[in-house]
């Protein structure tokens, strides 16, 4: 999440290195290969290739590892490597040859590979394998008096490993990647989507919002598109990137001065929300965007949308524009994400709240009811994030931001009093549809949405993991009443599969005990006690039926005692072990005496400028295994992952704070953005990769925001340890396997003032495609605080030039897994 006003060489045992019993490459070769066969003329001995530059090259991690590319080996001989890698086998013939048969490979044992090539070359990518395993090749040519000779190579494949050298600490304004990748920016702020819409001039006089891409980039989700343009999950050449537009840098979108009138005001409505756009391969992972596709489409706060599940029709939800409580308008603050089984995109409302505004006036005219929910979600502006109910038009779209009761005797078919209420859910997007009307999950809470993960497993219940992000707030998980019925995958009507999934289930909150179990208290009317009175609410809360549990989803959870947390952030699954991430992206509110076993440190975290930062500045990880790998189990048992930690500041011997033993090779702050490779390709398969990404303040003064890759063990790898916060105050907690440079590693580091958010991959695994959101926003329009994207090649732009939020594509130079 974007803060509106920020504070501004190792093995672990894991490898089969017991070679008794088993015949070496060379034996294998002496009993497989005869040297007669002239035939074949090879390269000679096996060569290992190492990766190439990137754009920016990343200094070494000190780790003692080389970074392993791609393998070459010729007919006859043999090859080692690891899963995700290119592998490329090469044959050549002599004499006179078969005009009817040319010469070919073919595989003839092992888990089978997909060769792709001519018949001299072929390549292909080594297989997800759990112990060493052989692939065998034969290269066979025929004479042109029907004589065969072959020759027959091995290529043993190793567990994936990661495959990069660590990217250092960076301060640059550029994206740092490891050797041998390269970065390629695509869809930028203002890119136009249309075939009429003019190029972005980036000089605040572009107009038109709702047929460009809009600001500050965050979560995205790939769809894959076929050649006819229907739904093609394993397309990893076309498809549509869907992805979110959290927030603005209002500076940048303007010439100069800043005015509350209509047309910058939808100018900056128009640059919220979510994009659809088409991308397309040219041929070896050169990505490109489809200007004029049919696919392309805005959804911004202007866009309709229709409410669904319990609260649906809610008197709660009515307003002027939507008297019955059934629609509304627009999504705002779009922060992470879900994608669901049957291909369709959630974008999450965060920070709805500060976008409101309410005159001093409202505060008479509401129910103590009304006023405790409103004090609940943090609707108490009295100007509204940017002022933009204070423009001079009759507009309702713009002036529904003021949500003050307009008088005494009006009722809420007469003004937006009920307009906040219509934010703070997850919404559903059918991205192949650009007619369809997104609808509101209601039934999914409402609170700061962070993400909601979607975890389908076989002959279960839809099962979607949500965090509330912001200090103190709680973990959910909604269960869907119907149990997934693989066939719905492949439904064209694909949001009455939301409605079938998302409407109708059980809400929970998350408890995490001190003993390392946790339970889901379900938030189901009749079963939620009334929220009792506290120094704020002295009233307390009493539920009077489901909608108002689902749109005070925050009371509802502090009434059943549920674990206030560190800001949970993005939720991500691990898809082999079913285990559930959570990132905790930090808390100054976090005290020595407030701690809990789920969030157990509270320190002050140095800064070389900028003054320290208290609490948790840092922040965490945690994870947790629903019993029984069900999805609709009540109880889970819990670990704590990762800590972020300046481990300059905290080196590993200071254990308080650097539980996780970091180093300047791994070290992060903020966990934010949390994705697992997907189980389509070798990086999600096996031992997955978790990528992390950071939302920072607290280190920025080392380096700029980054996104690491790990290959994760499961909860209860690590054990119990009692964290000291000084003054007398311990904190007893559970935590996970410390960090090592096999497990850890930073992959990325970004531009000047980002944040690192919005990660998918082609199913492939072959193309990653990242999100760096608000670059260079210090400074003045006239004067950025950087520039890029347009640094990102190398040169020097203009000093006035302004600087755009990005998505980029980052791919492996020659052409294997990223990561691996």
């Amino acid at each position: 999440m974007t803060e509106i006003n920020p504070a501004e060489h190792y093995t672990d045992g894991d490898v089969d290195t017991n070679d008794l019993g088993r015949p070496s490459l060379e034996s294998m070769a002496a009993a497989r290969y005869s040297r007669r066969q002239t035939m074949f003329r090879g390269a000679g001995a096996t060569t290992m290739a190492f990766m190439g530059t990137g754009l920016l090259a990343a200094c070494g991690d000190d780790d003692g590892e080389s970074s392993l590319g791609g393998v070459t080996v010729s007919a006859g001989e043999n090859a080692a490597t690891s899963a995700g890698r290119v592998v490329t086998l090469t044959g050549s013939a002599s004499g006179t040859l078969s005009g009817s048969s040319a010469p070919n490979w073919t595989q003839t044992s092992g888990p089978i590979v997909q060769l792709s090539g001519t018949t001299g070359t072929v390549t292909f990518l080594a297989p997800a394998v759990s112990a060493a395993t052989d692939l065998v090749f034969t290269y066979t040519a025929t004479s042109a008096y029907g004589e065969t000779s072959s020759a027959s190579t091995t290529v043993r494949v190793s567990p994936a490993a990661l495959g990069f050298t660590a990217v250092a600490h960076s301060l640059a304004d550029v994206v740092v990647v490891p050797q041998g990748y390269t970065v390629t920016v695509m869809t930028r702020l203002g890119d136009p989507i249309t075939a009429n819409t003019p190029a972005y001039k980036n000089d605040g006089t572009d107009t038109d919002f709702g047929n460009r891409i809009g600001d500050h980039h965050d979560a995205l989700a790939w769809f894959g598109l076929s050649a006819a343009g229907g739904v093609d999950a394993s397309s990893s050449t076309r498809g549509l990137m869907v992805q979110n537009h959290e927030n603005i840098t209002q500076k940048y979108l303007h010439v100069s001065t800043i005015v509350r009138d209509e047309a910058q005001v939808t100018k900056e409505m128009e640059a919220h929300g979510v994009s659809i756009v088409e991308y397309k391969d040219a041929g070896d992972r050169k990505w490109g965007y489809v200007q004029g596709s049919s696919f392309n489409r805005r959804i911004t706060p202007f866009t309709e949308t229709a409410f669904r599940g319990p609260a649906a029709g809610s008197a709660m939800l009515r307003t002027k524009y939507s008297p019955d409580g059934t629609k509304g308008r627009g999504t705002i603050n779009n922060c992470a994400n879900g994608v669901t089984g049957w291909n369709t995109y959630l974008t999450c409302e965060e920070n709805y709240a500060g976008y409101f505004r309410r005159d001093a006036s409202d505060d008479a005219l509401r129910s103590p009811r009304e006023l405790a929910s409103l004090r609940r979600n943090g609707i108490t502006s009295r100007t509204g994030s940017y002022s933009w109910s204070t423009a001079p038009t009759t507009n309702t779209a713009i002036t529904r931001w003021n949500a003050t009761i307009s008088s005494a005797t009006a009722t809420s078919a007469d003004d937006f009093r009920y307009e906040v209420n219509q934010f703070g859910w997850v919404l559903e997007i059918d991205p192949y549809d650009p007619k369809s009307t997104p609808r509101k999950r209601t039934a999914l809470g409402r609170f700061g949405h962070e993400g909601a993960f979607v975890r389908i497993a076989a002959n279960q219940k839809v099962a979607f993991y949500m965090g509330d992000d912001s200090g103190g707030e709680y973990l959910y998980k909604f269960v869907s009443t119907a149990t997934w019925n693989a066939a719905d995958a492949n439904a064209t009507d694909r949001l009455a599969m939301g409605d079938k999934y998302m409407d109708n289930g059980i809400l929970y909150a998350a408890r995490f005990n001190a003993d390392g179990t946790g339970d889901w208290l379900p938030l189901v009317f009749g079963q939620v006690p009334p929220r009792p009175a506290s120094s704020s609410y002295p009233d307390g809360y009493t539920f009077v039926d489901q909608a108002d549990i689902c749109v005070n989803t925050r009371f509802a959870g502090d009434a059943v005692g549920a674990t206030p947390m560190d800001r949970p952030e993005w939720t991500t699954g691990n898809p082999v072990t079913g285990e559930i991430y959570l990132t905790l992206t930090n808390n100054s509110g976090r005290t020595a005496t407030t701690t809990n076993a789920a969030n157990p440190r509270s320190y002050s975290d140095p800064r070389v400028t900028g003054g320290a930062s208290s609490g948790n500045p840092n922040g965490h990880i945690v994870r947790l295994r629903e019993t029984g790998d069900n999805t609709d189990a009540k109880t889970f048992r819990w670990d704590l992952y990762m800590f972020g930690v300046d481990s300059t500041d905290y080196d590993a011997t200071k254990t308080n704070v650097n539980v996780s033993g970091l180093t300047t090779a791994n070290d992060f702050s903020s966990p934010d953005g949390a994705f697992f490779s997907r189980a389509t390709n070798a990086g999600g398969q096996i031992k997955p990769l978790l990528w992390i990404e950071t939302d920072d303040g607290a280190m920025t003064d080392r380096t700029n925001c980054m996104l690491l890759a790990a290959m994760p063990g499961t909860v209860g790898d690590g054990g119990a340890v009692t964290i000291d916060n000084g003054g007398g105050n311990t904190q007893a907690t559970i935590v996970g396997a410390k960090a090592t440079a096999a497990n850890l590693r930073r992959f990325l580091v970004g531009p000047v003032d980002c944040e690192i958010t919005g990660i998918d991959t082609t199913p492939d695994g072959r193309t990653m495609f990242v999100g760096i959101q608000h670059p260079g926003d210090s400074g003045t329009a006239a004067a950025p605080g950087g520039h890029w994207p347009y640094t990102q090649d190398g040169s020097t732009p203009a000093a006035s030039v302004r600087p755009r939020s990005a998505l980029i594509a980052i791919t492996k130079n020659d052409g294997g897994v990223v990561g691996l």
